[in-house]
């Protein structure tokens, strides 16, 4: 089963040298195990670009829909058996990054 789990961020600063190599742990862990896709980190909502293009409406906003001081700063896209082990995989990542994290399954 394929899962994403999204890293929630309250700060804009980037991860520390100490987070980065836990991370670092963390995707070679996952990689080994076989449970990797991908993982990114990503900017923060200040740099997103909203699009609605339904009915060719074209418009095109500034900034997230989302401006909450938390805010998504990466993810992982992983492979589990089943969703017991991607609860623990999350917990893990939680852990690796320092942050909370949200895990969501593929439909």
């Amino acid at each position: 089963m394929k899962y994403i789990i999204f890293v929630i961020d309250d700060q804009v600063e980037r991860a520390s040298n100490d987070e980065m190599e836990a991370i670092g742990a963390f995707n070679d862990k996952l990689q080994a195990a076989g449970h990797w896709i991908t993982a990114a980190g990503i900017n923060h909502g200040e740099a997103a670009t909203v699009l609605d293009n339904r009915a060719d409406a074209g418009l095109v906003s500034p900034g997230s829909i989302h401006n909450d001081s938390e805010h998504y700063s990466g993810f992982w896209l992983i492979d589990a058996a089943n969703h017991a082990e991607a609860l623990s995989l999350a917990a893990e990542g939680s852990k690796a990054c320092n942050r909370k994290v949200e895990l969501r399954p593929y439909l």
